[in-house]
């Protein structure tokens, strides 16, 4: 990667830690990878030039979402899904994200011992994320991670959200491909359908084929698919498969299948539209995000604000636009 200067050196090609951490993670070396994405999470100022950089340097790996509801198999199915993968030559890439710890901040682990295992016999790269309070299923820093990935070769980038049901339909604008996971026998023949998130598949799967329970919810999806028709214009129908994540029933056929809708995106030209919808999502998200920051290290300015709306002499949506500067700030002379 060529050296240059960041904003604010005052002296052209002086490397900072995190550009030589990114001429790694070019390289594709794991420690560099993952001290990177360590930068992005803790929101280094000083990584943000080499994090664009290798934004720049991305943009060809295929990025598939794992969601649905806590119980249904996730973490199994990636794990069952890296060693697909890895039969076949692939670079495979995991971001799973976790609730955050209440008391440390850091990813609940769960079973992630079993899909670093996977990992280890494969090609394949893991990395265990805290969401840190951040709604949507992601953490903040999760297409970050992707983009450190992407550049450094990695080929498909797996997104395992949270978990946590309704919020799960952030994984949209994050991922090209949708995997919806559903599991038998958790109290609902549709759990997906009680989460809000059957519309967003691209693919559904169905855990544990081999309980009699399995057929059932395979059904019941494919007939709650037809009443529901598809509002999308898409002429990919997304495709229910039963699979057995532990005996590794049907995982080819899952991993074939989600290598037939990247092939779909491509052809159809669908994947410029999505790649678009992800680019606006991230570029509101980190607005707000830079948004929120500059009244944290400001909080005067945000309180001067919250006292005349508290007070009923403006409103909020006046306050709100006076800070983002759209309107006059005479109300407070």
């Amino acid at each position: 990667m060529t050296v240059v200067t960041q904003p604010g050196s005052a002296k052209r090609g002086v490397y900072t830690p995190s550009t030589e951490l990114a001429e790694g993670v070019l390289a594709g070396r794991p420690i560099a990878i993952a001290r990177m994405i360590s930068r992005a999470e803790e929101g280094h100022r000083e990584a943000s030039f080499a994090l664009g950089e290798l934004y720049k340097r991305g943009g060809r790996a295929h990025v598939v979402g794992i969601t649905g509801v806590p119980g249904a198999g996730k973490s199994t199915l990636v794990s069952a899904l890296i060693k697909a993968y890895a039969a076949e030559g692939h670079k495979v890439g995991v971001i799973a994200v976790d609730p955050s710890s209440p008391f440390s901040g850091g990813a609940i682990l769960g079973d992630r011992v079993r899909m670093s295992d996977a990992a280890a016999a494969g090609n394949a790269f893991v990395r265990s994320m805290a969401t840190r309070g951040h709604l949507g299923g992601l953490a903040r820093s999760t297409l970050q991670a992707v983009d450190i990935l992407d550049a450094a070769g990695y080929s498909p980038i797996i997104i395992e959200t949270v978990g946590v049901g309704q919020d799960e339909v952030e994984v949209v604008a994050a991922a090209h491909t949708i995997v919806v996971l559903s599991a038998p026998g958790l109290g609902d023949d549709i759990q997906a359908i009680k989460a809000g998130i059957l519309e967003i598949a691209d693919i559904h799967a169905v855990s544990k084929c081999d309980k009699p329970e399995a057929s059932a919810t395979v059904s019941a999806l494919r007939g709650m698919m037809a009443l529901g028709g598809d509002g999308t214009g898409s002429d990919w129908k997304p495709p229910v498969l039963p699979v057995s994540s532990v005996s590794g029933e049907r995982i080819r056929e899952l991993k074939n299948t989600i290598g037939e809708h990247w092939a779909h995106l491509n052809g159809s030209g669908e994947l410029a539209d999505r790649q678009r919808n992800i680019c606006r999502t991230r570029i509101l998200g980190t607005a707000r995000h830079l948004f929120q920051q500059k009244f944290q290290r400001e909080p005067e300015t945000l309180e001067r604000h919250v006292r005349a709306v508290a007070d009923r002499r403006i409103d909020p949506s006046v306050a709100a636009r006076a800070l983002l500067g759209w309107e006059d700030d005479s109300w407070t002379t």
